[in-house]
């Protein structure tokens, strides 16, 4: 089995929990794990420097004081190369496999074609990551063993803190690429929030995180080009008050994206976080959200 093949000693998930939880956020960094299996590294061709293109490095060092706040934070070893959770179970690449793949595979979206699916075929500009085709056992495996298990421990988490709280709001933290360039002048954005164009989360929870942000200095995005993946989708129910916000992080803010080490920015960039989540939790919790408009 993949989980104890690969991850023997460490967990696939953990939960940084608070002395007690005494807020409805729930954060999440899904795309954090910085353990590369040995395994895993000889069925790529990359040097072990370039897989990590598609890592959200240190994501969950930047978020990590929503425990402090009395917020539950989940994150994960398993690196988003060798597995996303951010995908349905199944968008698999049928050009990765050595067999055909079953019926009930998704291989027609278009995170598949972009070689972005449940088990990844690509890192950062295209860089292809495995050397020969896998057998088909070995994706259903880490699906088995890793998927499934994490977003059990995820929608525990989100059902608990819904259940004590009467909602929850879950804030599922990602980075993006320096080179991300919005609207017809190029700008480069700081952050991008993404709601899914409103159904993933109320506006006013989307405005409070656009406004806070931008107070702060930062050039914010919302929903283009990033609008949140499957977990804000698939989680995401503002009706039953379960919402769902996706925050993308500019690398460039924080990290040497060439050799994934930190740069001086990133301790500036943590007290910048630290300090919109605590506005931001008080203001949902409170529902103090009677604030100017957010630029577009």
């Amino acid at each position: 089995m993949s989980a104890a093949r690969d991850f023997p000693d460490i967990p696939i998930s953990i939960v940084l929990e608070p002395i007690k939880q005494t807020s409805a956020f729930v954060l999440n960094s899904p795309h954090s794990g910085r353990h590369y299996p040995p395994v895993f590294l000889a069925q790529s061709r990359l040097a072990n420097d370039t897989i990590r293109r598609s890592e959200d490095c240190f994501v969950d060092e930047l978020f990590s004081h929503a425990v402090e706040l009395g917020a539950p934070l989940l994150t994960v070893n398993f690196p988003r190369a060798y597995l996303d959770v951010n995908r349905e179970p199944f968008e698999l690449d049928p050009k990765m496999f050595i067999e055909t793949l079953p019926s009930y595979v998704n291989s027609q979206s278009l995170r598949v074609g972009g070689g972005l699916g449940t088990i990844p075929r690509i890192v950062g500009d295209g860089m292809e990551i495995y050397r020969h085709r896998l057998p088909l056992s070995e994706a259903l495996e880490r699906i088995e063993t890793i998927y499934r298990p994490y977003h059990k421990t995820l929608r525990g988490l989100l059902t608990r803190t819904h259940s004590r709280f009467g909602r929850a709001i879950l804030l599922d933290c990602h980075s993006m690429p320096g080179s991300i360039r919005i609207g017809e002048r190029g700008v480069r954005p700081d952050f991008i929030i993404g709601d899914r164009f409103g159904t993933s989360a109320s506006k006013d929870i989307s405005h409070a995180a656009l406004y806070l942000l931008q107070a702060q200095g930062f050039i914010v995005a919302h929903n283009k080009p990033y609008a949140g993946g499957f977990i804000t989708e698939h989680y995401g129910r503002p009706v039953q008050g379960l919402h769902a916000l996706q925050i993308e992080v500019n690398r460039s803010l924080y990290l040497d994206e060439q050799n994934c080490h930190k740069t001086d920015g990133f301790s500036r960039l943590k007290h910048a976080l630290d300090l919109f989540l605590a506005d931001f939790m008080v203001l949902v919790e409170e529902d103090a959200l009677k604030l100017p408009m957010a630029a577009e």
